[in-house]
């Protein structure tokens, strides 16, 4: 290859970087998914009593969880619980792919379907919970983004276990916001109006979790010409469930909200 060649190829490739939008990039997982197949796993020396009570509730574990399916509503915690231990005597780490379940021995992974909007992630059940009825199984923070259920706060999942020799089926998507130099993570918000006056702002923030939206807030922009109050819903982490927020917002009447990238 020439070097005229070798250059024009170095071009087209930065060019089909820099436009790079929800498309796979790589096949390999991302931080706290998991490398190649399952592993061949013990139970936890914690975590897996044959019964155990909560809040008056006797539970039963399973002493074999092959070709374990259930449906059900799937909630998400967060940072409350970061940096504790879980049942299986891990730390919690909200930003790892990790869950927990009332009756699946501990460890053991499970994929998770989002039946809403078809998205599935693969986690490692490490804790015990919830015990909020009807719910069947509490994701971390990490696995609740890429289901697309951090706003909403719960979703109607199945999950099914991974035998071991599974191998995850998921490729990592990048999806960004159409704007240069974007890291992948950088959280993106819903900007629903611009305030000189804070009460402007805080009445806007009312309506808006009347119309039961809870992932709001109200944060200060000191410029020279003054102060500005923002009214914004998020953090999101992804360009499709940011779309989707906004199609919502404006079904409700907030016609005025527009996708912004932390600054």
């Amino acid at each position: 290859m020439t070097i005229e060649n070798l250059a024009l190829a170095a071009g087209i490739a930065v060019l089909l970087s820099a436009c790079t939008f929800g498309v796979p990039i790589d096949s390999r997982p991302s931080s706290g998914e998991y490398v190649g197949s399952i592993p061949k796993i013990s139970k936890s020396k914690s975590g897996n009593p044959s019964s155990y009570v909560v809040m008056g509730k006797r539970y039963y574990v399973l002493g074999n969880a092959v070709g374990f399916r259930q449906r059900g509503i799937a909630s998400w915690y967060g940072s409350k619980f970061h940096g504790r231990k879980t049942s299986s005597g891990e730390i919690y780490n909200m930003n790892a792919m990790t869950a927990a379940h009332k009756t699946l021995p501990i460890p053991v992974y499970v994929r998770v379907k989002n039946l809403q909007n078809g998205r599935s992630v693969d986690v490692k059940v490490n804790d015990r919970g919830p015990f909020i009825e009807g719910r069947i199984i509490d994701l971390s923070f990490a696995a609740a983004k890429k289901l697309g259920i951090t706003l909403t706060g719960t979703a109607q999942v199945e999950i099914s276990v991974l035998g071991a020799g599974k191998r995850p089926a998921e490729r990592v998507i990048r999806a960004i916001p159409l704007a240069d130099k974007v890291e992948q993570d950088v959280p993106l918000f819903i900007q629903m109006g611009s305030f000189g006056k804070e009460i402007n702002a805080i009445n806007l923030m009312s309506e808006l979790r009347d119309a039961n939206e809870l992932a709001v807030a109200v944060s200060e922009l000191r410029t020279a010409n003054g102060s500005f109050f923002r009214v914004r819903v998020g953090p999101l982490y992804d360009i499709d469930e940011a779309n989707s927020v906004i199609r919502r917002l404006k079904n409700k009447g907030f016609s005025s909200a527009r996708i912004v990238v932390q600054e």
